[in-house]
């Protein structure tokens, strides 16, 4: 009897080997914590709860945790609770967390304030995006809620309208089953929302393209060492007439310099993108980032990034694109030179003016080459075109790469960029507007922040767009790669997490530029976008001598100002007279008799900080002040 118990323990342990015996927790074997944005009552993902022994659970897109350790059931268990751009109030030792008895069966509501101004509403890719949920038998949106095509991380999103569809392309793929996935750019379909998709605040239902196994399939399979990677992606039309999906595609090794470079269109009926131009592998820039088209005088162009938006061009059609001598760069460069360090050529007029332009066969000039011709004397500091600051503090921000496109609700065009530290890329993302494509850029909004984690390839998607562009949406990277973070975040490492971002937010009320013009119908006058637009003088402006708030975004404690023509000369009054109309609002006078026209303003906006700061930067006019009128 002895002997026949111990072969069945020997049986039993063998089958334990190769068939590990799994302990399902029912959903009411689990303690339910929800985190919500106490503002919207939202789901908040990526919270982190830590136990005092440095357990770490991290809320799924719905905000949950489906808490279970065998030895801390029944007891009061401390959590720190944090989330980047969100906070929690501070216990009495000075940490941001709480203790709670953590029964089964039961739950507790936990409320964070999002410091962000963009909101966060899930992560879409990788694997277990609601596996909380899941455990506890909470609804979840998605056809495919935990893991789709064995996809556990992907790299830098882009996307487009094609062929009633949006498509999505990724580049380095990260697979359940194999340390090492594939580097030949992965993709996947979607259904827009309202005609079978989801409504982009609740998430977006993936159909991969996927191999014989099921896995995320080579969506470029180009014969070659080293990684593919996808540096843009567009929709033309050929001379047919018929769309064609373009990817511009790059071979290298890591981030080593790029070995080859082309186009690859896609083949609808094999589904992959075959290369068809191969462009010449000594050409010192690459034409990257998001797709955008802007209309130019009646022709559409197609805007590349050079790690800053937007500084190449060429016209939006198949042979343009093959012909890098069609390409326009803006630029302070000479005509038809490159850039050479302290040999560079600088564009100048006869008074020594500096000259930005579109211009064939010459050099863009990035924000790091701005920088370089600034050290070396070149140029001066306010002649550089890139002069985004912090609209808090003025603080220089140093621009990495991003998206720009028209938004109709704020009719400027929008951009969402991600900053670039000394040595590692930061996951500060920031808003700013333009007035065209170019810029000016100068203020900007911090909008979202990932701590010492990195959020790269930031993008928006303009087809989510909602309430006439009132509601942006964006998404970037979420990973430790290129960053300082201490540890990789569980499931989240890796994957694209997607934002909302509301334009009608006052903290995202920004100076815009108030253009002069010396002769406008005989009379020196100043004008804003809109007008310059309707009455397409954009030729005739002569410079920008400050920024000032819009007429339609009054903030409190500003001040409205009206232009008039006293004698050939600009008043700018602060009661209106014969013009009625406000031309924008600026600060309140000072007592002082003389000031320059740069300062920083201090004003209140109501249910945000009092002592909100917007720094005005102008040249060094210098304005005389009279009781209730201004004369320039």
């Amino acid at each position: 009897m002895k002997n026949i118990k111990q072969i069945l323990i020997i049986i039993i342990f063998l089958c334990s080997v190769n068939d590990p015996i799994v302990y399902a927790q029912e959903p009411g074997g689990y303690f339910k914590i929800i985190v919500v944005d106490k503002e919207t009552g939202r789901g908040v993902p990526l919270v982190e709860l830590k136990t005092t022994n440095s357990i770490r659970y991290y809320t799924d897109n719905n905000g949950i945790i489906a808490f279970y350790e065998p030895g801390l059931m029944g007891r009061e268990v401390y959590f720190s609770i944090s989330s980047p751009g969100y906070e929690y109030p501070h216990d009495f030792f000075g940490n941001p967390g709480k203790a709670f008895k953590v029964t089964k069966g039961d739950s507790v509501l936990i409320k964070i304030k999002r410091i962000n101004v963009a909101e966060r509403l899930y992560r879409f890719t990788g694997e277990g995006l609601y596996h909380h949920s899941l455990r506890v038998g909470h609804p979840v949106p998605l056809k495919q809620p935990v893991l789709n095509a064995e996809v556990t991380g992907l790299d830098a999103t882009m996307a487009l309208p094609y062929k009633g569809k949006i498509y999505w392309t990724w580049g380095d793929t990260q697979k359940l089953s194999s340390s090492i996935g594939h580097f030949a750019v992965s993709g996947a379909t979607s259904e827009f929302p309202g005609t079978g998709g989801l409504d982009p605040d609740i998430g977006i239902d993936l159909t991969f393209f996927v191999d014989e196994n099921g896995f995320s399939k080579e969506m470029c399979p180009i014969p070659g060492p080293h990684m593919i990677w996808n540096h843009w992606m567009g929709v033309f039309r050929d001379n047919n007439g018929d769309e064609q999906l373009v990817l511009h595609y790059a071979r290298q090794e890591g981030l080593a310099a790029i070995q080859e470079s082309g186009l690859a269109i896609f083949n609808d009926e094999i589904e992959v993108f075959e290369p068809f131009f191969q462009y010449n592998s000594v050409y010192p820039f690459w034409p990257k980032g998001h797709y955008l088209i802007a209309n130019v005088n009646g022709e559409d162009y197609h805007y590349f990034s050079f790690a800053t938006p937007y500084s190449l061009r060429t016209k939006a059609d198949l042979e343009h694109i093959k012909d890098i001598n069609s390409y326009e760069a803006f630029t302070c460069l000479k005509e038809g030179t490159k850039y050479n360090g302290t040999s560079s050529e600088i564009d100048r007029n006869g008074e020594g003016e500096i000259i930005y332009s579109w211009k064939k066969n010459t050099d863009p000039v990035n924000y790091k080459r701005q920088k370089k011709l600034i050290e070396n004397g070149l140029i001066k500091k306010e002649e550089g075109w890139l002069q985004l600051c912090d609209i808090e503090d003025g603080i220089t921000i140093k621009p990495h790469s991003g998206s720009v496109y028209w938004n109709e609700y704020r009719k400027k065009w929008v951009m969402i960029l991600q900053e670039a530290g000394e040595f590692v890329l930061l996951g500060d993302i920031w808003y700013a507007e333009g007035d065209t494509p170019v810029g000016p850029w100068v203020y900007a909004k911090k909008v979202a922040t990932h701590d010492k984690y990195d959020f790269y390839n930031v993008t928006q998607h303009p087809f989510f767009d909602k309430g006439n562009g009132r509601y942006i949406y964006f998404d970037g990277t979420y990973s430790t790669m290129l960053a300082q973070a201490e540890y990789e975040t569980p499931r989240y490492e890796y994957n694209p997490i997607m934002y909302r971002l509301d334009l009608g937010d006052p903290r995202l009320y920004l100076p815009v530029p108030i253009y002069f013009i010396a002769n406008f119908e005989g009379q020196p006058s100043f004008h804003l976008r809109e007008s310059v637009d309707s009455l397409n003088i954009w030729n005739k402006i002569d410079n920008i001598p400050f920024f000032a708030i819009p007429p339609n975004r009054k903030i409190d404690g500003l001040v409205a100002v009206y232009q008039d023509i006293d004698n050939g000369k600009i008043k700018l009054n602060l009661k209106p007279s014969s013009s009625k109309r406000t031309t924008f609002y600026g600060l309140p006078l000072f007592e002082t008799k003389e000031e320059k026209l740069p300062g920083t303003w201090k004003c209140k906006v109501d249910g945000y900080p009092a002592n909100m700061e917007i720094t005005m930067i102008g040249n060094d006019t210098k304005v005389s002040f009279e009781e209730e009128t201004l004369s320039a």
